[in-house]
């Protein structure tokens, strides 16, 4: 069962199922009482996204046994405790459940055209498993736009349908803070990504892949990793003083638990050399993530 859990990535899905909550009951209901979703049409939406992703972690598990023999050969999953033929069938299994439930929400708040977003995503994650990470770039970035995604698919599927000439302005604003934070979502895992790509250069390198530490080396990237850890800054800086500039106790959480990691970061990212170090600076964005989702409770918190 552990194995199972760990094959799923559970740890990224709860992070996902987080934000989609927080994003839900700390802002749009905190801000309107003109949203569509109800609690188990929202449940939905979240096993929606949870099983479309986890289908993603496995299928890309399954093609990465030839470099997690080289790169992390004490945590391989499948053909070990699962069989691949096991793993590909949760990855059916997870798939169609997914899509579903999305095609049922889409035709249940009269917007069909949405349930495409799902058969999308998950067509994205087969294809960045079996083709895309090989490229340089290209998979980082579809990752990290669907990681971003999972975010602004709360507001497509609770306000959208719900907008009137009325609220139009109001759900103009909260949509344009989901999608700072899923901007923010968005560099932070690119950052992530590409750093994994340095950490793993040894079995991407016998799988012949060509990404970006391949194709320019360790140290260009790393340096590249390090002017990239800016922009998430900017993003902050813009969202603290659009935002928060009216709030002390907000602008103190926002610098001590979510700026400070970030320099921190951009510090060590300027130096990281070692497997250890890249390992570190990983962890370091996960936590500013964590936190930065666990700030969507300063609304309530805070009566903004």
């Amino acid at each position: 069962m552990i194995d199972f859990f760990n094959l799923i990535r559970w740890k990224n899905l709860l992070l996902i199922v987080l934000v989609q909550i927080l994003i839900k009951y700390a802002l749009i209901e905190r801000f309107t009482n003109d949203f569509t979703l109800n609690t188990l049409e929202f449940i939905f939406l979240v096993l929606a996204t949870v099983c479309i992703a986890s289908a993603g972690n496995i299928i890309n598990d399954i093609y990465d046994v030839e470099t997690d023999l080289v790169n992390n050969p004490d945590n391989i999953i499948v053909g070990d405790s699962i069989s691949e033929k096991t793993a590909l069938n949760l990855f059916i299994i997870f798939n169609v459940i997914g899509v579903g439930l999305g095609f049922y929400l889409s035709n249940l708040v009269g917007k069909s055209g949405f349930s495409a977003i799902f058969v999308i995503i998950s067509a994205l994650l087969y294809i960045y498993a079996t083709y895309l990470k090989q490229t340089l770039l290209i998979g980082n970035l579809v990752i990290s736009v669907l990681v971003a995604l999972s975010i602004i698919i709360v507001g497509l599927f609770d306000l959208l349908p719900a907008i009137s000439f009325q609220n139009q302005q109001s759900h103009l604003n909260i949509f344009k803070i989901i999608l700072d934070y899923s901007i923010f979502a968005f560099f932070l895992n690119l950052l992530r990504e590409i750093i994994k790509d340095i950490e793993d250069i040894n079995g991407d390198y016998k799988a012949e892949m060509k990404t970006l530490p391949i194709l320019i080396g360790r140290e260009r990237t790393t340096l590249l990793v390090f002017i990239l850890s800016f922009v998430p800054l900017f993003v902050l800086i813009y969202y603290i003083t659009t935002y928060w500039y009216m709030q002390p106790l907000g602008v103190l959480y926002f610098l001590v638990f979510v700026v400070a990691p970030i320099i921190y970061f951009t510090i060590k990212a300027y130096s990281a050399s070692s497997k250890r170090d890249l390992h570190h600076l990983s962890n370091v964005l996960k936590l500013a993530m964590l936190f930065g989702v666990l700030s969507l409770l300063l609304y309530p918190i805070l009566k903004i």
